[in-house]
């Protein structure tokens, strides 16, 4: 009976075969385990790269959003302002029609029909402060006859916008030469509507919007007197 065939190179025939029949290596199957391991994890981590930038691209999106809302309001209500008085100055009997401070500003603009106070109301926006938040609010008065009609049931006030560093009210009128004067951050002239009215607005991360300048459209046509 013959014996075992042997290759050239001194191994039997069929040994590597059966090698390679008895399946991996324990160092070739960890060796994979890791591979596997590694590969899933830099997944996840770019999975997760992803879906924090399409978070933060939405919030963004959503801030923009927010603000150009909150602009767009500013901008209809304080353009849309009237020369009527929402009261008198005890001291001098002058009529109020504009104050404005860095932080506050009240004037008179007609609502919509549509919000269901139809009508001259006195807008009286406040910038507050609350630790690291500041946010704008807005009470709504209704005015007649040169007063403010109290609610039975008063309303709290109106948040605007919230979330913000920083924001500012400034006013800008002709000066003794006919020219534009300097920006101020009062309007003490209550009886009078200043020309520009300027906003600007900080978000909470720094970021500056461009300062919003409204031209009052009355402000030119009343200059004293009866309106």
């Amino acid at each position: 009976m013959s014996g075992p065939r042997i290759h050239r190179c001194g191994w039997p025939v069929g040994a590597g075969s059966a090698r390679r029949a008895g399946g991996f290596t324990l160092i070739e199957v960890l060796l994979a385990t890791v591979l596997l391991a590694a590969g899933l994890a830099l997944a996840f981590a770019t999975l997760g790269a992803a879906t924090r930038t399409a978070q933060r691209g939405e919030a963004i999106a959503e801030r923009n959003e927010r603000v150009r809302a909150v602009e767009g309001f500013l901008r209809r209500r304080i353009a849309a302002t009237r020369a009527v008085p929402f009261a008198f100055d005890p001291a001098s009997s002058l009529p109020q029609r504009f104050i404005g401070e860095p932080d506050r500003m009240r004037l008179v603009a007609d609502l919509p029909d549509y919000l269901g106070r139809g009508g001259p109301y006195l807008h009286d926006f406040v910038i507050e402060e609350g630790g690291d938040d500041v946010r704008i609010t807005v009470t709504l008065l209704q005015v007649l006859a040169g007063e403010q009609v109290q609610e039975r049931e008063p309303r709290p006030p109106e948040l605007l916008v919230d979330g913000l560093k920083s924001a500012k009210f400034r006013y800008r009128a002709l000066g003794d030469d006919n020219a534009l004067g300097e920006w101020s951050d009062r309007w003490d002239q209550a009886e009078q509507l200043p020309l520009l009215v300027e906003v600007t607005l900080t978000d909470a991360d720094g970021h500056a919007w461009p300062p919003l300048v409204v031209a009052l459209r009355l402000a030119g046509s009343y200059s004293g007197g009866t309106p």
